[in-house]
């Protein structure tokens, strides 16, 4: 194993994660043939497979749950000592690695780059995802900081509302409710809904607000991408349940409306959250206060999409333990 290397290692821990050759591919922005040849090089420098195939899927061996505890124990102290570098080095010097759930993809560059003209220098790790693998990430100490509507229960972490999240109903243009002032969300139970999938921060808010309707709704078809279920309202299938903050493009060009529909826009928040025992280092403290200070005013202006409903009041550093309810 003295000729394995950190890289092996690290495509090595991604594939074990994802359990496949293509999504671990997908993350690391290399080609499949490309992990499948760092994997490969890693079970020469073991001497054992790490991985077994059983129909179109694969699975960790025994060797391989044995190097997966391994590789991420040294990941781990890797990323300890690049902290600790990053701590000597102060703010300029040092890496923000930050995960943000799918729905925040369309402002939450905006905010990166305006930190990053304040602190030119820094590095930025930004990684998009579903809820399941940021939580997996934040679980797993990948992570500095995780940005999400609803932090987990199940975890003890420091989770603070910097910024409302609305939620709206979209439908075309040409939709029969569009135009009508104060719909009753009765009259929504009549309508085909394109939702996202079980699970996903998006299905939890849609349930958190319809509560014991949400199972009177014509769910017609479930989508995993936000941007596909946009195109799918627009094409006429349905309507949908969304973030305010990811249609702006769409309103000003015309090709979605937002339905005056009783009791929303929805309010829900986001939230900048981390490990509760996660020594910080100095730029993801830096990146957190500036999301605390201004992310709410800079995710206005740059989604367009004015609030004007109270939300919750922001709170200091907690254990999730103690929040609200999933």
């Amino acid at each position: 194993m003295r000729h394995a290397t950190l890289r092996q290692l690290k495509v090595f821990e991604t594939v074990a994660r994802r359990l496949s050759f293509s999504r671990a591919a997908e993350e690391l922005h290399l080609s499949q043939p490309a992990v499948s040849t760092q994997v490969k090089q890693l079970e020469d420098h073991a001497g054992l497979p790490l991985f077994e195939q059983l129909g179109k899927r694969i699975f960790l061996t025994p060797a391989g749950r044995e190097m997966l505890r391994h590789s991420r124990a040294i990941i781990t102290q890797f990323r300890e000592a690049e902290e600790a570098m990053a701590q000597l080095k102060g703010i300029s010097g040092g890496t923000l690695n930050v995960s943000v759930i799918s729905a925040g993809d369309y402002f939450f560059p905006h905010l990166l780059a305006e930190f990053y003209r304040r602190h030119e220098g820094i590095k930025l790790n930004l990684d998009v995802t579903n809820r399941q693998e940021l939580l997996q990430k934040l679980n797993e100490n990948l992570t500095d900081l995780a940005v999400m509507v609803r932090p987990p229960l199940e975890m003890d972490v420091v989770a603070e509302p910097f910024a409302p999240h609305p939620y709206v109903i979209v439908a075309p243009p040409d939709h029969p409710l569009a135009g009508q002032k104060r719909i009753p969300r009765s009259d929504l139970l009549s309508q085909p809904f394109i939702t996202r999938e079980l699970g996903s921060d998006t299905w939890n808010s849609m349930q958190d607000v319809f509560g014991e309707d949400l199972g009177k709704l014509q769910m017609a078809f479930e989508i995993r991408s936000t941007e596909t279920i946009k195109q799918a309202v627009m094409a006429g299938m349905g309507i949908a349940f969304v973030s305010a903050h990811n249609i702006n493009l769409e309103l000003q060009v015309g090709n979605l409306v937002i339905l005056d529909v009783e009791n929303f826009p929805a309010m829900l928040n986001w939230y900048v959250v981390h490990r509760k025992d996660k020594h910080l280092p100095p730029v993801a403290q830096a990146f957190k206060g500036f999301l605390l200070e201004q992310g709410a005013q800079l995710i206005e202006s740059f989604t367009r999409f004015k609030v004007n409903t109270p939300t919750l009041g922001r709170r200091s550093k907690r254990s999730q333990k103690a929040s609200r309810d999933e």
